[in-house]
């Protein structure tokens, strides 16, 4: 797999389609802190880590561990309306600190990664930081 980003946001897509209340994701470095700012913007209810175990002790398979993402509802409908990769592997699309997007008239977020760390278009703005814009949620 060479967007692990994309693939994130398509398992929550797919999972919010079919209004799961949870989906497993592979875990990376990236996709916690993704995870995180979603939770800080409630967006998501809550995230964790589950720890893989091998299933036989000399297996020789490899286990990873998941990220568990718990969805967030009102009257049915999930808080998460729209989840889009804007940079990709073959098309990085940067910003500057002037050009940083407003999502859905400020009521979605960005997620920028920049020279400090990923953070929203809100707390960029604020630093005055530009970079690569990862995806919009809204």
């Amino acid at each position: 797999m060479t967007d692990s980003i994309a693939d994130m946001l398509t398992r929550m897509r797919n999972a919010l389609a079919v209004k799961k209340s949870e989906v497993l994701i592979p875990v990376s470095k990236i996709k916690i802190k993704i995870a995180k700012i979603l939770k800080e913007n409630n967006f998501i209810s809550n995230f964790k880590i589950v720890k893989a175990k091998p299933k036989k002790a000399n297996s020789k398979k490899a286990v990873f561990s998941m990220i568990k993402i718990y969805f967030k509802y009102n009257n049915g409908k999930s808080v998460i309306r729209n989840l889009t990769r804007i940079s990709k592997p073959g098309r990085r699309i940067y910003v500057g600190k002037d050009n940083l997007p407003n999502v859905l008239n400020n009521r979605g977020i960005a997620i920028i990664s920049t020279s400090k760390g990923i953070m929203t278009n809100k707390e960029a703005k604020n630093k005055g930081l530009g970079g690569e814009l990862l995806c919009e949620i809204f």
